[in-house]
């Protein structure tokens, strides 16, 4: 039986160390898990008066009897610890032994489709129609119609030798009943998520208090797996890498992977909708659509949020807005549109804001800002009407914004000074902590507060010249504002800012001058008012923004495929 030696001072908890006076341990927990049992135990510890051997002022003395039994004690429960996992991995070497042996064994089962079945139909998977009839559960003499569907695992369970599986396809889900034979392959086995399938096999009504989508399921008769179809699985799998607790940054870099989530596909099914319903909605007011470049020369907005880039050795632009263009189609086209991308190089990471979005803009002939605003006014409503028209996307909304209502006119009208007063009567700071004053530009924070406390869309208009864009009209009863407006809407804000634009030819030549810009390079957009003017206006809507109010998100950024803001360009 062995002394073995602790110095808490120069003492290591190593294996490598010998439990000797020349190699001691640094505790004497470790020391007993490293030698159990032995001898004795002694501690490095303070000399007292009566002690001999003195070193240093200190002596080897026995390990207290009450330290002595907590290592005894935490011994044995580690070795338990050490017999239970040794157990645990037996049986774990077990079942991978047996489950090895049933994948096996499942390989050497091969599906064949049984060429005396119907041949199948084709479908999608929210397809619907007199061809497709469904078995009567009830009715063991019945048939339903034989389809082939293609897709990919959404979700899977095994329920005893019944594989359940949740099939998608970009239009729908369809619910797979797969058993006997078919559950026992090594390509059901072994069954991940996002695994591409081909499906055959008889449609049927789902059992009474069952649930699936569209109230039927497939009877799967024969599938293929092709080995390039297989999705990955282990630490790879989608469900590993994208889960509710990944970070921010993580999902945006997998955005390509969140993309195939309910929500996230919900939000794009919802905005392509929103798209065909906004060209419904200009095609029935009779409002032409064009295309505007996307490298520009000119500015719209301010240079300082401008993407500039080299062109054959000339300076361009990424265009802020296609406004300008639109309005030269005016007189040749009448009232026109576009739906095309603008850039901002705003440095904000704001919850609203992105670098590159989808701008709806409009641009009418001959009309008053009160045509503007009614026009504004008319295009969000029946837009939403035609969208809210598709039952399949109802249902999207209903689950993004369960609360969504369809918006109330005439929309609330609210000149900016009023708005300035009601910040001031409801203590809402501006961005110095001081009370808004005429001329603030009154900032995104109180804004926001403000349309969310009054709780319904707001025309904010008659903004001072001074903090809009050098091209909007000016009020005649009060030349120190503009016929300019937003549109607010209620947990989003600003999502529509339009105005009148000048029509006078020296008007606008003084707004040139007073912003300092070179009127000779806009001469395409000058001669507009030197060749027949007309009292004009348009309006731009943040196609985004629009989505974020719509269907409840909380930023911008999952309202778009691949967002593009300050300090992202990927994927």
């Amino acid at each position: 039986m062995a002394t073995i030696y602790i110095d808490e001072e120069v003492g290591q908890d190593a294996a490598s160390q010998q439990g000797t006076q020349a190699s001691p341990f640094k505790t004497l927990q470790f020391a007993y898990l490293q030698h159990p049992a032995e001898a004795q135990y002694l501690v490095r510890s303070p000399a007292s008066e009566s002690d001999s051997d003195v070193v240093d002022g200190k002596v080897w003395k026995p390990a207290a009897k009450s330290a002595l039994k907590k290592a005894v004690n935490y011994y044995g429960q580690q070795k338990k610890k050490v017999a239970r996992e040794q157990e645990l991995a037996v049986r774990r070497k077990q079942e991978e032994e047996e489950r090895n042996a049933v994948l096996m064994k499942a390989k050497e089962i091969v599906l064949e489709e049984d060429k005396s079945l119907p041949a199948p139909i084709k479908i999608k998977l929210d397809e619907v129609g007199d061809h497709i009839k469904l078995r009567n559960v009830e009715d063991p003499a019945s048939q339903g119609t034989r389809v082939r569907v293609v897709g990919r695992v959404h979700r899977e369970r095994k329920q005893k030798d019944v594989l359940f599986v949740t099939l998608r396809d970009g239009y729908g889900f369809m619910q797979v009943v797969i058993s006997g034979k078919l559950a026992k392959t090594y390509e059901a086995l072994t069954l991940t998520r996002e695994t591409s399938m081909e499906i055959f096999g008889e449609m049927r009504q789902v059992p009474a208090g069952a649930r699936a989508p569209l109230d039927r399921e497939l009877h799967a008769d024969f599938y293929r797996i092709p080995e390039h179809w297989r999705a990955a699985g282990g630490d790879e799998a989608i469900t590993n890498r994208v889960t509710a607790d990944t970070d921010r940054a993580t999902l945006l870099n997998l955005r390509h992977l969140t993309l195939r989530g309910e929500t996230a596909s919900s939000v794009l099914l919802v905005r392509d909708a929103v798209e065909y319903a906004f060209g419904q909605a200009f095609k029935e007011l009779r409002i032409r659509k064009v295309s505007p470049p996307a490298l520009v020369q000119t500015m719209v907005e301010g240079g300082a949020t401008l993407f500039q880039l080299g062109y054959y050795g000339a300076d361009a632009f990424l265009t802020q807005s296609s406004q300008l263009y639109l309005e030269t189609c005016l007189p040749s086209m009448g009232d026109v549109y576009c739906i095309e991308k603008s850039f901002r190089a705003e440095k904000s990471l704001t919850r609203r804001h992105l670098s590159e979005y989808t701008h709806i803009e409009a641009e009418l002939d001959f009309i008053t800002f009160e045509d503007l605003l009614v026009n504004i006014e008319h295009m969000i409503c029946r837009t939403i009407e035609l969208v809210m028209a598709d039952p399949v996307i109802v249902g999207y909304i209903k689950t993004l914004n369960p609360d969504f209502k369809l918006p109330e006119r005439p929309f609330m009208r609210m000149k900016y000074s009023d708005a300035i007063e009601w910040l001031r009567e409801h203590d809402i700071p501006n961005e110095e902590g001081q009370p808004h004053t005429f001329g603030d530009d009154i900032a995104e924070a109180a804004e926001r507060r403000m349309t969310d406390e009054i709780k319904k869309p707001i025309f904010l208009t008659h903004f001072p010249a001074e903090i809009k864009a050098f091209y909007m009209q000016k009020d005649r009863d009060d030349p120190r504002v503009t016929e300019s407006v937003d549109c607010l809407m209620p947990g989003v804000g600003e999502i529509v800012g339009g105005s009148m634009r000048i029509d006078d030819n020296e008007a606008l030549m003084a707004a040139f001058k007073r912003e300092g810009l070179d009127p000779s390079t806009y001469y395409w957009y000058t001669d507009q008012r030197k060749y027949g003017s007309s009292p004009h206006g348009g309006w731009g809507l943040g196609l985004e923004r629009f989505l974020a109010w719509l269907c409840n998100q909380h930023t911008v950024r999952d309202c778009t495929l691949y967002p593009r803001f300050m300090g992202r360009c990927a994927p």
